[in-house]
This record gives structure tokens, C-alpha cells and sequence, in this order.
């Protein structure tokens, strides 16, 4: 199997090397993978960490935005730079386990061989480590956008995720559309499934999100994936053979 692994980052310097050193090491039974981190124009020592462990880590390649763009577009880099069809991706803060890569990865290719139109393995943090009143507002919006959109996902904020690259990029692209990635695959005729995964308590630094901010874009997202749901058209074709 081969992956690539994209890892956005926006002043996560503390939380660089810890977190490589895990990718490294549950990674090793993989026949071919990358990781890719993309520093979306962090002001701390982010970019001199990641030089210094490009140093160490031959597997390791490193993107930097001149100026933050948000994580979607971060994101939406790493992508478009990878080498191998499958990819991964997690938060740069460590609350994502890279120990669970493997597992997704394994269900994803094992569903497709009864589901060839799965696009999509998505992690849901079924047991969090965070603030009650992140719990409370994380809950509140999920509900809120599963009911709007149909997308059949109790987490769309997780960030371990595996799926298709070339799907992804054939996708809408919009800022903030990661959290909207359920909906978008199934827009487009694919299927997305959830599976439990592994959440820490962040080690270093602190999030970078406010409730307020999240609130305020989410809305606005919100209403635009749903324009885009009923303006989709999925036609059913067929292929006329040469007699």
C-alpha cells in the first residue's frame, strides 16, 4: 500500500517531533508513504523545526504558505503535492493517535472490495479529550449539520481521515470545505463511512480555533454546501460498445 500523509500545521513547533516520530514508527510496515507537512504561515519556530527534521526523516517532505491561508487550503496543498493515490491526514497538535492510520487504511481497502464507490474513511472521536464547552459546541454543530445535510457523519471536524486524492481534487474547493467533506463525497456519488479513533489531550501550545470564529464561517459554509446539494446532478450513463 502506498500513502501519503498530510499534516497541516500553523505554530505547532513543540508538537513536530513528537508527533513525526509516531507517523514514523507505525508507518513502518507500509510498502511506500510520505509525509507531507504543510506550515501555513506559522510566526513561531515551526519552519525551523521542520527544516532541521527534513534533515533526519527521508520520508518526510515540507510545504510552507508564505502567509496563513487556513487549514482547508493548507490541506488542499499537501494534496495537491502528494505522489500516491491514498491519503491520510491528521492535525499537527497531536491529539490525533497516528496509531489508528494503519487500522483506517486497512478497513478502507477491505470495504471497497464490496463497496467500490467508497471514497472515504472518516475518524470520529467518539471519546474526546477537550473542554466541556468544546464537547458542547462541537455536538451542538454536528448535529446541526447532519441534520441539514444528510451526510450520515458524527464527526466531520476529525481531522484522520483517509481517502481518494484524486476524488478530493474533483471535489468543490472552497475555504473551510474540510469540514464539509462527507457531504461533498456523497454530492458527488461517493460513500463515506466512520470509524471510532483514538483522541488525546494536547501535549503542547493550544488550539488555534475560537467557538465564536467556527460560528460564525460555519454558518455561512453551511448554506453554501447545502446550495451546492441541490444544485447537484449525477447523471446515470452507460458505454455503448462497438459492434
Amino acid at each position: 500500500m502506498k500513502i501519503s500523509i498530510v499534516v497541516p500545521v500553523y505554530n505547532e513547533a513543540d508538537n513536530i517531533v513528537p508527533l513525526l516520530d509516531e507517523i514514523v514508527d507505525v508507518m513502518r510496515s507500509f510498502e511506500a508513504y510520505e509525509i507531507i507537512y504543510v506550515d501555513d504561515g506559522s510566526n513561531d519556530r515551526t519552519s525551523a523545526v521542520l527544516s532541521q527534521a527534513l534533515q533526519d526523516i527521508s520520508v518526510l517532505r515540507f510545504i510552507q504558505h508564505q502567509f496563513s491561508c487556513g487549514q482547508s487550503t493548507a490541506i488542499y496543498t499537501g494534496i495537491k503535492a502528494a505522489n500516491y493515490p491514498l491519503i491520510a491526514t491528521l492535525d499537527g497538535d497531536g491529539q490525533n493517535d497516528p496509531a489508528d492510520i494503519p487500522r483506517l487504511c486497512e478497513i478502507f481497502v477491505q470495504q471497497r472490495k464490496s463497496q467500490a464507490n467508497l471514497w472515504m474513511v472518516a475518524g470520529w472521536r467518539n471519546k474526546r479529550h477537550d473542554s466541556a464547552w468544546r464537547l458542547f459546541s462541537s455536538k451542538v454543530a454536528n448535529t446541526v449539520r447532519a441534520a441539514l445535510l444528510g451526510d450520515n457523519t458524527p464527526d466531520s471536524g476529525c481531522g484522520l481521515k483517509v481517502f481518494l486524492r484524486d476524488e478530493f481534487l474533483a471535489l468543490p474547493y472552497f475555504d473551510h470545505m474540510h469540514r464539509f467533506l462527507p457531504a461533498l463525497i456523497l454530492r458527488a456519488g461517493g460513500q463515506v463511512i466512520s470509524k471510532p479513533v483514538n483522541h488525546r489531550s494536547r501535549a503542547n501550545g493550544y488550539s488555534k480555533y475560537g467557538t465564536l470564529d467556527r460560528l460564525g464561517v460555519g454558518i455561512t459554509d453551511l448554506l453554501g454546501v447545502i446550495w451546492l446539494q441541490k444544485r447537484a446532478k449525477i447523471a446515470e450513463v452507460k458505454e455503448i460498445e462497438r459492434r
